[in-house]
């Protein structure tokens, strides 16, 4: 049976903290998206050599850290001493890699929720699903849990076998035919989806499914207030703050935004 996210998903999350005011991934960036008006952030997830969850898009090291190489070629330790944040900005040089860990005790700090997607390297499916479990059950404490999304099928497989009563959402960019059959069988409590790749018929599949559509990663305010507009609950964005802005103003003079 499909575990509904049970609580209100916030009509604006931060993408990856506030990726366009802070270097993605990283605590202070979660600080940026709530000063900016986030109640809800999203960050990957991915595992070290040794299998310590960090907050990591990318296989490599390279776009967004002083090191180079692929993730699952490093330990921990070697990790924790890359700076995260110099490719940003002069004023977060020195910024570390977190680990899930710090994310969660962070958010619950800030008395904010959180969409994890597990983003294994590649090969690393169910082993990064697993991981990610596990900090869960030793970090989280509030009642109203993460919620866990993949573009992974195993992975997805795996939260559900191991952790039912998580909700779960799948991910998707451009939308396979078996869409609809594959979010059943992991029985998906939302759909994180690409608007720009799926067109206007397939959202509004989407939409008919019931699940609320998460939409990423959308940066523009007309395109934000258009979605929300045609019954997408979210839109992932980089600049919450600006994002936020549109909507309360839409929601204010009745316009597209108003739920």
């Amino acid at each position: 049976m499909t575990v509904a996210f049970p609580a209100a998903i916030p009509a604006v999350i931060g993408h990856r903290g506030a990726a366009a005011v802070a270097p993605e991934n990283t605590l202070v960036s979660i600080r940026a998206a709530v000063r900016a008006g986030a109640t809800m952030i999203e960050v990957d997830a991915k595992l070290s050599r040794d299998g310590i969850v960090i907050l990591m898009h990318d296989d490599r090291l390279d776009r967004t850290t002083s090191g180079s190489g692929p993730v699952r070629s490093m330990a921990y330790a070697a990790l924790a001493r890359l700076d995260a944040g110099g490719w940003f900005g002069a004023d977060f040089v020195g910024e570390p890699i977190p680990t899930l860990a710090d994310a969660l005790a962070l958010v619950q700090d800030l008395g904010i929720g959180i969409n994890i997607e597990v983003k294994p390297c590649p090969g690393r499916d169910a082993e990064t699903a697993e991981a990610v479990l596990e900090v869960i059950a030793d970090r989280w404490r509030w009642p109203v849990p993460p919620l866990l999304s993949s573009f992974s099928v195993e992975a997805l497989m795996v939260l559900q076998r191991l952790a039912p009563a998580l909700p779960r959402g799948l991910a998707i960019d451009v939308p396979p035919a078996d869409w609809s059959d594959i979010a059943a069988r992991v029985e998906a409590a939302t759909l994180t989806v690409n608007p720009d790749a799926a067109g206007d018929a397939t959202m509004a599949d989407f939409l008919a499914t019931g699940r609320p559509v998460l939409a990423y990663t959308i940066n523009d305010p007309a395109q934000a207030a258009m979605l929300w507009g045609k019954g997408v609950a979210a839109v992932f964005t980089d600049d919450p703050g600006r994002i936020a802005g549109v909507r309360a103003s839409a929601s204010a003079v009745g316009g597209p935004g108003n739920p």
